[in-house]
């Protein structure tokens, strides 16, 4: 059995058990040479995208509802390798397959899973829903048709499905070689796209998140709050303009992301009263969101979020930007941002906020960026100031 394919079907038992599968590749591939390594994380992600397809053909080919979890993912490896891999053997997808029902200790299931990807073939499907043919729950692709349209909502479902692109962070002091012919610059400063597998050492971060610090418009020596650091990625860039900054995160654990930066570290419940008595120049509240413009790069967000986590979300992020404004220097600027493409979230929580405010604060400037259309993961940042 490959190292590859044992591998993903570890990870796939506990995302669907919980875990996080980007996580568990982060931790879990750094052994492997980088072929099996990128093999594990296209099983694992592709198998996670395209669950609901997956589950359709098992109940299709096998007339069977009910698997147990170790079944049901030997049978998602072989089906994604078939109709999905071109590069991958069929002899390859369907030995090793009912192998791992063999390492799952469910040997009788061996024969069914046998016959079920023995029947599996290339052939174009008529899905019996759009939901299933952009593998996405009916709530949220009904719900970014009535926000987006129908036409601009199956792009972005359709965007969601391919895998996300590899964006490199190099401070604008380490501008690469002109020898580096593997790193392709964007428009945004410091930003590279990836077309090797090398990182060269530098930080992965997607270019959307590479987008949101420019608008802080960071000098040296301003105060800088980071309400929401972890896992730093944005710590780290605003940190290349020589800010005095202030990272927080609600876990001591997350802020070890940050170790090796050269920032205060402080544990706190942004959603509560900040401890604070100086304001900041500049603020960054890079909220917690559903995620649903990440789903290309977090797979399990699309099954996991749901309608009633909304709300909840909103809740939260209204009270940490509150919270925030009230630290902002009247001088000062402020950038609230989410991964997430839902209003309720965006521009919902700014107008209530701000509306809260009694038009102490204004908002200034805002930027989208949308999966299918823009680059890299779809984000919303808003900035802030004093009137």
């Amino acid at each position: 059995m490959s190292p590859a394919r044992k591998l993903a079907f570890q990870i796939l038992v506990l995302v669907e058990k919980g875990a996080h599968s980007s996580d568990l590749l982060h931790a879990r591939t750094i052994s492997l040479d980088s072929r099996d390594a990128a093999l594990t994380i296209e099983l694992v992600q592709g198998c996670i995208r395209r669950r609901s397809q997956l589950d359709w053909l098992i109940r299709h080919y096998s007339g069977r509802e009910k698997f147990d979890i170790e079944i049901r993912i030997a049978l998602w490896l072989g089906i994604y390798q078939l109709r999905y891999l071109d590069r991958i053997p069929a002899h390859a997808a369907v030995t090793e397959s009912v192998q791992l029902t063999r390492f799952a200790q469910k040997a009788s299931a061996s024969g069914l899973v046998n016959a079920v990807l023995r029947k599996m073939d290339r052939k174009p499907v008529e899905w019996p829903s759009r939901a299933l043919r952009f593998c996405l729950p009916e709530w949220l692709l009904d719900k970014w048709t009535r926000d987006f349209g129908s036409d601009r909502a199956e792009r972005i479902a359709a965007a969601s499905l391919i895998p996300p692109e590899t964006y490199v962070r190099v401070p604008v002091s380490r501008t690469p070689i002109a020898e580096r012919k593997d790193l392709e610059p964007t428009e945004i400063p410091g930003c590279y796209r990836m077309l090797g597998n090398e990182t060269g050492g530098f930080r992965i971060q997607d270019i959307g998140s590479q987008a949101v610090v420019p608008l802080l418009g960071l000098e040296p020596r301003m105060r800088f709050l980071d309400l929401c650091a972890a896992p730093g990625g944005k710590t780290a860039q605003a940190l290349e303009s020589g800010v005095l900054a202030t990272a927080c995160d609600l876990y001591f654990s997350r802020l070890r992301a940050l170790a090796s930066m050269n920032c205060d570290k402080v544990v706190l419940d942004a959603a509560k009263p900040l401890p604070f008595s100086t304001p900041f120049d500049r603020i960054l509240v890079d909220a917690p969101c559903s995620g649903t413009g990440t789903l290309r790069r977090n797979p399990e967000i699309r099954w996991r979020v749901q309608p009633e986590d909304l709300p909840r979300y909103v809740a939260r992020q209204a009270a940490i930007l509150t919270n925030a404004l009230a630290l902002l220097d009247p001088r000062g600027r402020l950038v609230y941002s989410t991964c997430s493409l839902e209003a309720e979230e965006n521009e919902g929580v700014v107008a209530r906020v701000l509306e809260d405010t009694c038009g102490h604060f204004q908002l200034i400037r805002e930027m989208r960026r949308t999966p299918g259309e823009q680059p890299g993961d779809g984000f919303y940042a808003a900035v802030i100031t004093s009137k």
